[in-house]
């Protein structure tokens, strides 16, 4: 077997480990927002379990990466693809912690739903989920009209942030009896806010991936 195809079979085999690494955590995700939705406890606690083999697997993408580079010592667009690897998984990696992090803060407020202390919640959970989806999408598929499009939605993510916070505050200034609750919420919007900005990552190295420069600066 020829040294190049010997590499672009490594290469498949850790692209297809990013894919099912992107699933797993799309999946806790999806669990995520149905726990909030029906104050599901044991489902909350499963994802927060689950999170070990996000981080199980980015360590083992990490190793992969680290592999190929030193055996196959790629250059130019090889070695863009696996860099871009690399740092694509600690996005994923931080997404799944993020959602273990909600999920211990509605195991704290199961008695609410969310919307009760603010009906701009659920939309941030939908377009934050959306983000996600399309960034992983686009990276798999090689895709930097999408990544383009899932880096201009942030923008949605940020404002519906603003909107809870102000919620908030509002609600604090009314009354402060509930002042533990309130700050509970405004940390799972705040890591929402987050989420949407490692999806945003996600999509900035797909275009340093194709065009060797990230945020208009030239790097390979």
């Amino acid at each position: 077997m020829t040294t190049r195809k010997l590499f672009t079979q490594e290469l498949k085999a850790l692209c297809d480990s990013l894919e099912e690494m992107g699933n797993m955590v799309e999946a806790s995700l999806n669990n995520l927002f149905f726990a909030i939705e029906n104050k599901d406890q044991s489902l909350a606690q499963q994802i927060i379990r689950d999170d070990r083999n996000v981080n199980s697997m980015e360590r083992s993408i990490e190793s992969q990466c680290l592999a190929l580079i030193t055996r196959q010592q790629p250059i130019a667009s090889d070695l863009r693809m696996v860099s871009s690897i690399l740092k694509v998984v600690t996005d994923i990696e931080r997404i799944g912690d993020h959602a273990s992090d909600i999920a211990e803060l509605v195991l704290r407020l199961s008695h609410t739903q969310l919307e009760t202390y603010s009906g701009h919640i659920q939309p941030m959970i939908t377009a934050s989920r959306e983000m996600v989806h399309s960034a992983v999408g686009a990276f798999i598929a090689r895709d930097r009209e999408k990544s383009a499009l899932v880096i201009q939605s942030d923008d949605v993510v940020d404002e519906l942030f603003n909107k809870v916070k102000n919620d908030i505050v509002l609600r604090l200034k009314e009354s402060g009896e509930e002042a533990d609750e309130y700050v509970d919420v405004l940390m799972i919007a705040k890591y929402l806010e987050r989420i949407g900005d490692h999806a945003v990552n996600i999509c900035e190295w797909e275009i340093f991936r194709e065009t060797g420069s990230i945020e208009n600066t030239l790097i390979l």
